[in-house]
């Protein structure tokens, strides 16, 4: 499998959505004008020549989208290989460039979320555990920090504490999301609409900058959705799934 690195000079004529082939698409636009802004902070998106099927995003943790505590690490933001592509030792290509990445730009290590049990658009916690990362923290939602430190004695990174208890004071439906997920960008107005037509009681809250990001009430800052207070899920909903959550 070949690789191209995502620069400022090649962002426009490449393909960087793993499911969305239309480079005029809303969604590519919006998750290309987010990242045309972090390529100055020393965000790095690898990816096969296949079209985004298989990428790695990441970025230094002092710039992570996220309310995390790991100065002197590399943040993951997503480690991707789309169906076919997987079982053919990708996943291991790109985080062993990652790595390599990282240690020559004097990193402590790497860090990632996760969970306990695999979610929808979070890391495989087996494979992690399989590349010898481990849990440093974890919210009271049980979503896990994980990070793969390159010295015994490098300090583990930790979430804050607004991460770490993840609640909001409004009541209804409230989203936090930010354009680093491409979906967003289609999912989010459908989900607004369909609440709006059917009465429920429902907040959006587009996460515009980096510090709005490190100081979410929520570790997952792409997608959080919370109902009277208490999170709900980071699984991006359209408007039939959102109406199955609110009837249940």
């Amino acid at each position: 499998m070949e690789y191209i690195k995502v620069t400022k000079e090649n962002l426009e004529k490449e393909h960087i959505c793993c499911a969305i082939s239309n480079n005029k698409d809303i969604q590519v636009s919006s998750k290309k004008a987010w990242l045309e802004e972090r390529f100055d902070e020393g965000l790095v998106f690898l990816k096969s020549t296949e079209r985004g099927k298989c990428f790695i995003e990441y970025i230094p943790a002092e710039n992570a989208w996220n309310p995390i505590e790991a100065n002197g690490y590399m943040y993951i933001d997503c480690l991707w290989v789309s169906g076919s592509f997987k079982g053919h030792g990708y996943s291991n290509d790109l985080l062993g460039a990652c790595i390599e990445d990282s240690k020559q730009k004097g990193k402590k290590g790497l860090c990632i979320l996760s969970a306990a049990k695999k979610k929808p658009f979070l890391a495989d916690p087996g494979f992690l555990k399989y590349k010898g990362f481990s849990v440093c923290d974890v919210s009271d939602n049980g979503i896990q920090l994980w990070y793969l430190p390159f010295s015994v004695d490098a300090e583990a990174p930790r979430l804050k504490d607004c991460a770490k208890h993840p609640h909001v004071h409004d009541s209804g439906y409230v989203l936090y999301y930010t354009s680093q997920c491409p979906f967003n960008a289609r999912y989010v107005p459908v989900v607004e609409k369909t609440a709006k037509e059917h009465n429920i009681p429902f907040h959006a809250v587009h996460i515009m900058s980096r510090e709005e990001a490190q100081n979410a009430p929520t570790p997952i800052t792409t997608y959080a959705l919370f109902r009277d207070g208490e999170y709900l899920t980071n699984e991006q909903m359209n408007d039939k799934r959102f109406l199955k959550l609110v009837s249940e």
